[in-house]
C-alpha cells in the first residue's frame, strides 16, 4: 500500500503542477533579411516538442507555451535556420529574419550541409543536446550507430582506435570533414579517430550524408559524408565545466568558453580537455589532451572572417591484434556450432578472459632504460608493464575562412588550412623473446632484455621500433555562389591541396643492450650501422601527394521541387623518395607517376506532393583516382603503371514523411563499384618478399533503409531505423605477384574467386531504437538498443585461390543485441547564476558477450582454415561499463 500512496503523491504533484502552470504567447513575423518580404508557411516550433505553427500570408504566426526556457526554432525552404533560445515569462515578441541559405555567412556553406524537406539525399543529422546525451566521451563515431546502414565500434578497444562503416563501405570510403575541411588521410583516405580526441566536445552539430552525398568535394564519399561543424557565434556568452568518472579509473575534464556576439562584430569560444584511465582493455590506457578554439570577426555586413585551431596530443596503450575466439571465451566457443571442440585443447586457444591483449606484458625485472619518442628521451608509461604497442600522436589543424557577399546576387565562400602531424607507434624489430605459457604471441620482455644484456659486445638481438609518420599538407577551398534569380543557384568552386608525409622506423628501446646493428641504408658506412636511441632503421622515406579539382553546382529550389546538378574534376600526382636507397645517379632514390585524373557526375531531385510528404532521388557517376598505396612500392619505388581509375555508379529513391510530431523516411539505394584495386605484402616462400596486386575487383551494394521518430506526447520520444543490405562481389579476378626481394623470379599470376562472396566487416541488417522519457523539466532518460543480423567476417581475396572456396561465404557473426542507458538531470535551482546538470551513461547495459568484429580464416590464429568459427580472429565488444560525471554551466 505504501508504494500505491507514494505513486498517488506524485500524480498529484504533476497534476498539481499542471493545473497551476501559466501559458503565455509567443508571436511574430518572418521575413527575408535580403529583401524585407513576408515569409509565408515558414515553420515556427517549440524545439523537441508538438508546439507549432506556420506562419500566414502577413508572415505572423502564434504560438502557446507555458513559463519556462525553451528553443524556439524557424525554418524556411531555401533558408537558412533560425534557433533562438528564451525564458518565457510573459507573452512575448519574436521576429526572425531568415538568410537566403546561399548567402548566410557561416561554416555550413563550405561545408555542404544537406538541408531538411529539401537536399534529395540521405541524411542524419545530430545536433549539440543529442551529442552530449548520448557520446559519453567514446570515439565520435558511436554517435552514428543510430542512424540506418551504418556501424561503428571500437575496434581493439584502445582510445581512439574506432572506425566506422556506411552502406558496406569502410571509412577509406566515407568523407570526414570538420568545418568543410576533408581530415581523410591524403595517402590511403583512413581516419584516425585518436587525431580527434575531444573535438566531440566542441562541435556544435554533426551531420552523416549516405550515399554519394551532396558535397562538391572531390573526396572519397561512396559511403557517404560526414562533418563537424563548430561556430563560434551560434554560443551565447558562458563558461561550461564538465567532469567525468568511469571504469577503469577514468577520468575526463572539459573547459569551455564561448563570449557570445560582442559589440555585433566578434565572437570566441575555446575548449580545453584532459583525459586519463586505465582502459577497459588490458593495457589500453590513455593519456591525452585536446584543444579547440574559434573565432570570428564580423568585418561588416558583407564579409566575415573566421579562424580555427583544434588537436589532440594523445598516448595509449593499443589492443592491434584479433584472436581465435578460444582465446577469449571457451564457453563462447562452445556455443558456435562450426567451433571444434578439438580446437579447444589447442594450446594456442588457452582461455584469457574477454579483456585479454597480446600486445603488452608485465615486467618483473629491475630495469629502467628510457625510451624514445617525439624527438627526446622519456620515461616509460609505467614501470610495472611494458607495451609492444603503443600509439602517440598530434595533428593539429588550423583554418582561416573568408565569407563575403560580394553583391546581392554573388557571394564568395573560401577557406584556407594547414594540418600538421607528428607520432607513431610502437612495436617490434629483430628477434624477441616471447612468453609461451601464453601461446598467443605475447612479448617476454624479461626474457628479451635478458638476451639482449647476454649478448653483450654484440648489442640488442630485438627491440622496441617507433614506426613514425611526421607530415604537413596545406590547402584552399573557394566557392563562388551565384544568385540567377528566386530561385536558381549557381556554384563553382576549386579544392586545392598538397602534402609531405615522412615515414621512417626508429630505435624507440634497446631492451638492455648498448646498440642495435642495421646495415640496410646504403648510404651508411660501416661505422654507422650500431643504432642507439633514436636512429633511424629498417625504411626511410617521403611520399608527396599533389591534388587539384574544380566543380560546378546548380541548384533549384522552389514551394514543390528542389534539385541539384554538378560535376567535378580532379587530377592526383605522387612524389617518392628513398632515404636509404641508392638511385641510378648514386643519389637518394626518387619515383613520380604520372598525373591521374577522376571525374564526377552527380543529380537529384525531390518533390514536395504536400506540406507532409515528399519524394527524392539521385544518382551519379564517379571516377576515382587511385591511393597512392595501390601507385607507387612504398620499399622499392617500383611505380605500378597499370592502374585505372576505381568507378562507382549509384541511384538512389525515397519517399519522407513528416508532422509535427511524427516523421518518417523509408529510401533504397543501388551502388556499384568496379575496377577496385588493392596491393597486399606478401611472401611466396621464405625468402621471396613482394606484392600482391588484385585489380578489377567489382562489387555490388544494395539496400533498404528506414527511419522514424515519434512525439506522442510531450515526455516521450520513440525513435528508430532499420536497415536490409544485399552486398556482394560479382565477379572472380586476376592477381599477380611481384618479386621485389632480388632474386630474379619472374611474376606469378594467380586468380582469386571471389565471385558472389558476401562483403564483410559490417552487418548487412540492423535494427536500432532508442526510447526516451523525459518525466519532469530537465529530466531524459534515453535507452538505445541495437539489433544486428547477417555480419560476415572480413576477408582477404588472397585467401580464396583455391576454386574450392568459390562456392563458402567468410564466417558469419552470431547475431546480438546491445543496449545502453543515457540519462541526464538539469537542477532547477541555480546558485550565482550556476547551473548544474548531472548525467550518467551505461554502455551494454545487459552485459552482453558479443563479437564486434572478426577476421575470415586466419592465416595465424586459424585451426584447420575452411571458414568456420573455430579459423576467425575476433575482437569482443567491450562489457559493461558505466560514464557520470556534472556540468556546471554560467
Amino acid at each position: 500500500m505504501s508504494r500505491f500512496y507514494k505513486f498517488l503523491t506524485v500524480m498529484l504533484l504533476f497534476t498539481t503542477a499542471s493545473v497551476f502552470a501559466q501559458t503565455y504567447t509567443v508571436s511574430g513575423v518572418v521575413k527575408s533579411s535580403e529583401t524585407g518580404e513576408n515569409l509565408v508557411g515558414a515553420n515556427v516550433f517549440v524545439k523537441g516538442t508538438t508546439t507549432g505553427a506556420a506562419s500566414d500570408v502577413d508572415g505572423k504566426y502564434s504560438i502557446p507555451v507555458e513559463d519556462g526556457e525553451y528553443t524556439i526554432v524557424c525554418s524556411y525552404i531555401g533558408y537558412e535556420k533560425q534557433e533562438v533560445e528564451v525564458n518565457v515569462t510573459n507573452n512575448m515578441e519574436l521576429d526572425f529574419e531568415l538568410s537566403d541559405y546561399q548567402f548566410s555567412l557561416n561554416v555550413t556553406v563550405l561545408a555542404d550541409r544537406a538541408k531538411e524537406r529539401e537536399t534529395p539525399v540521405a541524411f542524419t543529422n545530430i545536433d549539440k543536446k543529442e551529442m552530449e546525451q548520448m557520446l559519453g566521451s567514446r570515439d565520435i563515431p558511436m554517435l552514428l550507430n543510430t542512424a540506418p546502414s551504418t556501424y561503428a565500434t571500437l575496434g581493439g578497444g584502445g582510445a581512439g582506435d574506432g572506425r566506422v562503416n556506411v552502406r558496406g563501405f569502410d571509412q577509406r570510403n566515407v568523407a570526414v570533414m570538420i568545418n568543410g575541411v576533408p581530415v581523410n588521410d591524403m595517402e590511403w583516405g583512413w581516419v584516425y579517430w585518436s587525431n580527434w580526441d575531444g573535438v566531440g566536445d566542441a562541435a556544435g552539430s554533426l551531420q552523416l550524408q549516405r550515399g554519394l552525398s551532396a558535397t562538391t568535394l572531390s573526396t572519397p564519399s561512396i559511403g557517404g559524408s560526414m562533418n563537424l561543424v563548430s561556430e563560434p557565434t551560434s554560443q551565447n556568452f558562458g563558461i561550461h565545466f564538465k567532469q567525468e568518472f568511469g571504469d577503469a579509473s577514468f577520468l575526463k575534464s572539459s573547459l569551455s568558453a564561448a563570449s557570445g556576439l560582442i559589440d555585433g562584430k566578434w565572437a570566441f569560444n575555446t575548449t580545453v580537455v584532459r583525459k586519463t584511465g586505465d582502459g577497459l582493455i588490458d593495457g589500453a590506457w590513455t593519456d591525452s589532451w585536446s584543444y579547440y578554439f574559434g573565432a570570428a570577426y564580423n568585418l561588416n555586413d558583407d564579409n566575415r572572417i573566421e579562424l580555427y585551431a583544434l588537436g589532440a596530443p594523445q598516448r595509449h596503450g593499443q589492443r592491434s591484434y584479433r584472436l581465435n575466439i578460444g582465446a577469449f571465451s571457451h564457453d563462447f566457443a562452445r556455443g558456435l556450432k562450426t567451433y571444434s571442440k578439438d580446437a579447444l585443447a589447442d594450446p594456442r586457444f588457452a582461455e584469457q578472459g574477454l579483456k585479454y591483449n597480446c600486445n603488452w606484458n608485465t615486467l618483473t625485472t629491475d630495469y629502467s632504460g628510457e625510451q624514445y619518442w617525439n624527438g627526446s628521451t622519456h620515461e616509460r608509461y609505467d614501470e610495472n608493464f611494458m607495451n609492444e604497442r603503443e600509439n602517440y600522436y598530434h595533428k593539429p589543424q588550423v583554418n582561416l575562412n573568408w565569407y563575403s557577399k560580394l553583391s546581392s546576387k554573388l557571394s564568395l565562400y573560401t577557406t584556407a588550412y594547414y594540418s600538421g602531424g607528428v607520432g607513431g607507434g610502437s612495436g617490434t624489430f629483430g628477434s624477441m623473446a616471447w612468453d609461451y605459457s601464453l601461446r598467443q604471441r605475447v612479448l617476454d620482455f624479461d626474457g628479451s632484455i635478458a638476451k639482449n644484456i647476454a649478448n653483450g659486445d654484440g648489442g640488442s638481438r630485438g627491440i622496441l621500433r617507433n614506426s613514425v609518420n611526421e607530415q604537413w599538407a596545406i590547402g584552399a577551398i573557394s566557392k563562388a555562389i551565384y544568385k540567377i534569380n528566386d530561385n536558381l543557384n549557381a556554384t563553382v568552386g576549386i579544392d586545392w591541396r598538397t602534402g609531405e608525409v615522412d615515414h621512417y622506423r626508429e630505435v624507440r628501446d634497446l631492451l638492455g643492450g648498448a646498440f642495435y646493428s642495421f646495415d640496410g641504408n646504403e648510404f651508411d658506412t660501416e661505422a654507422q650501422y650500431k643504432k642507439v636511441l633514436g636512429d633511424r632503421m629498417d625504411y626511410d622515406f617521403t611520399n608527396k601527394i599533389d591534388w587539384i579539382g574544380t566543380f560546378a553546382q546548380a541548384e533549384y529550389t522552389d514551394e514543390k521541387v528542389s534539385a541539384f546538378g554538378m560535376v567535378g574534376w580532379n587530377t592526383k600526382k605522387y612524389g617518392y623518395t628513398n632515404h636509404f636507397k641508392k638511385g641510378a645517379d648514386g643519389g637518394e632514390l626518387e619515383a613520380e607517376t604520372d598525373n591521374f585524373s577522376g571525374y564526377q557526375f552527380k543529380g537529384g531531385a525531390s518533390y514536395r506532393i504536400n506540406e507532409n510528404l515528399m519524394v527524392y532521388g539521385n544518382g551519379g557517376y564517379v571516377a576515382s583516382v587511385p591511393i597512392f598505396d595501390n601507385t607507387i612500392n612504398d620499399r622499392t619505388g617500383d611505380v605500378f603503371t597499370e592502374v585505372d581509375n576505381e568507378i562507382f555508379t549509384s541511384f538512389e529513391g525515397g519517399l519522407q514523411f513528416n508532422t509535427n510530431n511524427f516523421a518518417a523516411t523509408i529510401a533504397y539505394y543501388h551502388t556499384k563499384w568496379e575496377d577496385r584495386a588493392t596491393t597486399v605484402p606478401s611472401r611466396i616462400n621464405e625468402d621471396d618478399e613482394g606484392l600482391v596486386l588484385i585489380s578489377g575487383i567489382d562489387q555490388l551494394n544494395k539496400g533498404w533503409e528506414f527511419s522514424m521518430s515519434f512525439l506522442p506526447i510531450k515526455q516521450f520520444r520513440l525513435d528508430a531505423s532499420a536497415w536490409l543490405g544485399d552486398w556482394y562481389l560479382t565477379d572472380d579476378v586476376d592477381a599477380v605477384f611481384k618479386d621485389y626481394s632480388g632474386n630474379g623470379n619472374a611474376d606469378q599470376e594467380f586468380q582469386a574467386y571471389v565471385k558472389n562472396i558476401k562483403v564483410g566487416d559490417m552487418p548487412q541488417a540492423g535494427l536500432t531504437f532508442t526510447a526516451t522519457v523525459m518525466p519532469i523539466k530537465g529530466a531524459s532518460v534515453a535507452l538505445v538498443v541495437h539489433t544486428y543480423r547477417s555480419h560476415y567476417a572480413a576477408w582477404d581475396p588472397f585467401d580464396r585461390t583455391n576454386q574450392a572456396d568459390a562456392e563458402i561465404q567468410p564466417w558469419k557473426i552470431p547475431s546480438h543485441t546491445v543496449a545502453d542507458l543515457h540519462m541526464s538531470y538539469d537542477i532547477p535551482v541555480k546558485l550565482y547564476g550556476v547551473g548544474l546538470q548531472v548525467f550518467g551513461h551505461v554502455f551494454n547495459v545487459f552485459d552482453e558477450v558479443y563479437i564486434s568484429d572478426a577476421t575470415d580464416n586466419s592465416p595465424y590464429n586459424s585451426f584447420d582454415k575452411d571458414h568456420d568459427a573455430d579459423d576467425a580472429e575476433v575482437y569482443f565488444g567491450l562489457p559493461r561499463n558505466i560514464n557520470f560525471g556534472v556540468r556546471l554551466s554560467y
